[in-house]
């Protein structure tokens, strides 16, 4: 009884999301401590930070990294949903965990321009696996939002900014290759996040042909905080009256969007597709461009 009723109550997801974010979370610490640190490559956001300290003071990345998440994770109450801020602060735990267990781990290469590409790879898939788990490492991204609500820049622009920052300050502080190699790490790093995350860009825009249109439609602005438009539509096989869920989110949602959907409607009809642009609320505005 006592273990009908455990089954019952317990979130088989939630578990997913776990797993997928100590997985996610454990080959990126490898790659901090098997490749970037072992060849002093710098790294953007607060990871970057942490690691640039790292070099300077001899300070624990993993610490720092949990430090510096502290009051970005406090200004995000506000900011983000619950379940991603617990996904994210997990995510940000564990990283810091497996950091400290893999320090002892040897290099795997001391050829840099080597090192750049096989972090940029293997960060990728640990960052593109944290993402399809709902969660993320913290960071920046907390931050960028923000500055996005106050300003009129998008999130991405801010994101790219602070960045720049940093790598500016690296190349000061230690040498101008060593940015370049940051540039580079981060630039495949990307690719490879969007890779694992099924070719996801910057923005997409999501169409759902279901017979629960205000449903999905709710849960999208509920748990993403995101506008959806409902659209009516007539078959052109059967005749029939339906309608159109269209909304644009960024790629950290995709994978809760396509939940909603499936817990929804999993006989929906979905379209997604690439936005190499978005202008408006949540995104950027025109006083950006």
């Amino acid at each position: 009884m006592q273990w009908r009723r455990f089954r019952e109550n317990f979130s088989w997801q939630l578990l997913k999301y776990f797993v997928g974010i100590i997985i996610g979370a454990t080959v990126v610490s490898v790659s901090i401590n098997t490749l970037i640190i072992p060849n002093q490559i710098a790294d953007g956001g607060v990871t970057g930070i942490a690691i640039i300290l790292h070099y300077l003071f001899h300070w624990p990345v993993s610490w720092t990294i949990l430090l510096l998440n502290l009051p970005l994770f406090i200004v995000g109450l506000r900011l983000v949903g619950r379940n991603f801020l617990v996904l994210s602060v997990v995510g940000v735990g564990v990283l810091s965990v497996t950091l400290s267990l893999t320090t002892q781990l040897p290099a795997l290469t001391h050829d840099t321009l080597l090192a750049v590409i096989s972090a940029g790879v293997l960060s990728g898939i640990g960052m593109g696996i944290i993402f399809r788990s709902s969660g993320s490492l913290g960071g920046t991204d907390i931050l960028a939002v923000l500055f996005a609500r106050t300003t009129s820049f998008s999130v991405g622009q801010i994101l790219l900014g602070i960045d720049g920052v940093i790598f500016l300050a690296v190349a000061i502080l230690f040498r101008p290759e060593m940015a370049m190699y940051a540039m580079i790490y981060m630039f495949i790093a990307t690719r490879v996040v969007d890779f694992v995350q099924e070719g996801l860009s910057h923005s997409k825009s999501v169409m759902v042909m279901t017979t629960r249109p205000q449903r999905i439609a709710e849960e999208i602005m509920a748990k993403l905080d995101r506008g959806a438009t409902l659209f009516q539509a007539t078959g052109a096989f059967s005749g029939e009256a339906k309608q159109v869920v269209y909304c644009v989110i960024n790629r950290t949602e995709l994978s809760q969007v396509k939940k909603i959907i499936l817990d929804q409607d999993p006989q929906a009809f979905v379209a997604i597709s690439e936005v190499p642009e978005v202008v408006g609320e949540g995104f950027s505005s025109w006083k950006g461009h």
